[in-house]
């Protein structure tokens, strides 16, 4: 089978405001606004699912779901969006999950929360950009 390449001169490039690329919707401006609005929908369904199996689950369970459901979807990507001004809703609905799995008040501070059941999106952001920084 032969593979015959054709350039075309002259041919304009259509301009979008964001596109999905590898898993991360990217803008014009580089504000990560849109893939964060992405984010924050899917977490939102993995707290739906957590405080849904909550009652039947054990914490081990609810862990795993988390970590499975909610942690990976967080922290993709997270080097390129981690330091936009829209990530504090990530922060908040992960802070949200966990009280959920703790079985915490709403009000309750997650500080010890976040270092006794999992690691921080924070933590997660400043450790892949050491590594990223060292290579």
């Amino acid at each position: 089978m032969k593979i015959i390449h054709t350039l075309h001169i002259n041919e304009t490039i259509a301009t979008v405001k964001c596109i999905k690329f590898l898993g991360l919707t990217v803008d014009t401006c580089l504000n990560w606004k849109n893939h964060i609005s992405d984010v924050k929908t899917r977490l939102n369904k993995a707290c739906y699912a957590i405080r849904s199996i909550k009652a039947f689950m054990s914490l081990t369970v609810l862990k795993s779901t988390y970590y499975s459901y909610a942690h990976s979807v967080m922290s993709y990507g997270l080097i390129f969006w981690g330091n936009s001004t829209h990530s504090d809703d990530i922060f908040r609905i992960q802070k949200r999950i966990i009280r959920i799995i703790t079985n915490s008040n709403r009000n309750a501070s997650c500080r010890e929360l976040k270092t006794k059941y999992s690691s921080t999106t924070v933590t997660i952001y400043i450790l892949n950009t050491i590594i990223h920084y060292k290579k």
